[in-house]
């Protein structure tokens, strides 16, 4: 089995706990199924969150949805002239034994982060 890693980004309507709640909940469930990856398969979760997203902690809000045993981290995102605001991102590091390189999913304005990268089907 080898360590993998995957990223993912979303940008959030607005500063609410709500929009940070269904922010986590699609962009996690997205980046899951796109990959195949089952919260057994996770080795870590780290999320990293713009400035102006103050009303809930992504960790937090993954917890109450499940990941008990999921290791869990937060940090905030520098801040850059033209970065994109209310934006969450993500790095799931996971074990895998596929060799099907990882498929990120950016979500929302987020897609215009990496318009390299084709959205979810």
């Amino acid at each position: 089995m080898a360590i993998r890693a995957v990223r993912g980004a979303v940008q959030l309507e607005n500063n609410s706990a709500e929009a940070m709640r269904s922010g986590v909940h699609r962009l996690l469930e997205q980046l899951l199924e796109r990959n195949g990856i089952t919260e057994s398969d996770i080795v870590s979760i780290i999320f990293s969150q713009t400035s102006d997203l103050t009303a809930e902690n992504p960790a937090r809000a993954l917890r109450r949805s499940g990941f008990a045993s999921t290791p869990l981290f937060c940090t905030s995102e520098p801040e850059y002239p033209d970065s994109l605001p209310r934006t969450l991102r993500v790095l799931v590091t996971f074990g895998s034994d596929s060799t099907t390189e990882p498929k990120p999913v950016y979500l929302d304005g987020a897609r215009g982060l990496r318009p390299d990268i084709p959205g979810p089907a």
